[in-house]
């Protein structure tokens, strides 16, 4: 298939089946934010994929296989970095010789670490270890630059928690 025909035949499929794209994402998916990713990355399958179409069944059919597909891969891939959350613990603060100060602003870290979605703690802390970008994309399974964009979100995040107390 041409790219010129590729791409109205993908853009008139997206406009069509939005709603399908929409939910299959939705139900895999427990926070906004990872909606968004799993929604891209569906796009981005039925980009990749749409060379493959053979006309054998109905657009409809073919999108939702596609994006049933790419929502079960990620779903499974989100399932490791939730048993990578389990492998990491915090450090008792009684163990640490450090000031009642310090000791306070650590469990304040903590605190709000723990009001991060499960991925977003894992990422953090290992961050917080001084683990690197691309050390944290293979434990992760996730690119680097999605490492960086998503641990400058969580900074955010973390943030606006420790102001709020």
């Amino acid at each position: 298939m041409q790219s010129k025909e590729q791409e109205k035949r993908f853009i008139k499929w997206i406009h069509e089946h939005k709603g399908t794209l929409t939910k299959v994402a939705r139900s895999f998916t427990a926070s906004d934010a990872d909606l968004e990713d799993l929604y891209q990355e569906i796009l981005l399958q039925v980009w990749k994929s749409l060379p493959a179409f053979k006309d054998q069944s109905s657009s409809l059919t073919w999108v939702y296989r596609v994006s049933l597909n790419r929502a079960l891969a990620w779903k499974k891939k989100e399932n490791k970095r939730y048993k990578l959350i389990h492998i990491l613990s915090e450090e008792p603060l009684k163990s640490m010789n450090l000031s009642i100060e310090k000791k306070q602003q650590i469990e304040e870290l903590y605190c709000a670490i723990r009001k991060l979605d499960k991925p977003d703690r894992a990422l953090i802390l290992l961050s917080l270890d001084g683990v690197s970008y691309a050390e944290i994309a293979k434990i992760a399974d996730i690119s680097s630059g999605n490492v960086g964009v998503r641990l400058n979100r969580i900074k955010k995040k973390l943030s606006i928690y420790l102001r709020k107390g």
